[in-house]
């Protein structure tokens, strides 16, 4: 199972047959082919050294590799392909036009509109793929709530933290994340902040 990719980028093709854009990276002389999204591919210069946080997919007939920038991306991904009607193509197509904090503030405030932003995705399926994606992101409790002293401020963090913990993040990563959020904020918002800092610390 491949995890990760340490090479040199020999060449990017914005669209191949699957309309999706691709990767080969060459890592000890054996060349990859990964799938990942436009806005990662613009960060892939030919020639330049290349890391990427992979996901393998493996069915009966065929193995594909998508690759992010950044591991809470490949965490999103893999919550997204693990819900109901969401496929790796569609899943990257959301990636690619949605940040994972973004992605989450959206289904934490079910704003259709957003999500009816990423190609292939009609109103309907919107409609469906809020309500997936709420159960999936462990959403249901993220509802604005005011922090305050004691009780509801605690619930909130515990909100925060259990919806971490659900895209795969370790309890000490979730623990320095927390410790940078500011001292108010409801569920939602300390949640995409939660993932910003994430992922600065990674960037």
């Amino acid at each position: 199972m491949i995890g990760s990719l340490r090479g040199t980028v020999l060449e990017r093709t914005p669209n191949t047959a699957r309309d999706e854009s691709c990767v080969l990276i060459e890592v000890g002389g054996v060349g990859y082919l990964v799938f990942v999204t436009p806005r990662t591919l613009a960060e892939l210069e030919p020639g330049s050294a290349a890391f990427l946080y992979v996901h393998h997919h493996i069915r009966e007939d065929v193995q594909t590799l998508f690759g992010f920038m950044h591991r809470d991306e490949r965490a999103t991904f893999q919550v997204l392909i693990a819900t109901h009607g969401i496929g790796p193509a569609l899943a990257l197509a959301i990636l690619g036009t949605h940040s994972p904090s973004v992605l989450v503030d959206i289904v934490a405030s079910s704003d259709l509109g957003a999500l009816t932003l990423v190609p292939g995705v009609g109103k309907k399926t919107a409609e469906r793929l809020l309500i997936e994606l709420r159960n999936r992101l462990n959403l249901p409790m993220l509802d604005p709530v005011s922090v305050g002293a004691g009780g509801p401020k605690n619930s909130v963090v515990g909100d925060v933290r259990e919806a971490l913990t659900g895209l795969g993040y370790a309890p000490e990563e979730i623990r320095e994340a927390l410790r940078d959020l500011p001292g108010d904020g409801d569920a939602s918002t300390l949640l995409r902040d939660a993932l910003k800092v994430l992922g600065a610390k990674r960037a």
